[in-house]
């Protein structure tokens, strides 16, 4: 099963989440732009889970 890469900081819903940029998720793939991460302590709002940086995947041609 792949990784869903979500596209949105489900915090600010405004920042673009391109595959290639940096972002932070949970184990639920809950996912934060780096910024919104830090400010809420690397810790999932939704779940309580530990926000880590997302892998990086090719941009799809």
């Amino acid at each position: 099963m792949a990784l869903e890469m979500r596209d949105r900081c489900e915090r600010c819903t405004t920042a673009a989440l391109p595959y290639d940029a940096p972002a932070r998720i949970c184990s639920y793939e809950c996912t934060f732009c780096v910024p919104c991460a830090a400010a809420m302590g690397d810790v999932c709002p939704n779940c309580g889970g530990e926000l880590v940086a997302r892998p990086h995947r090719a941009v799809p041609a």
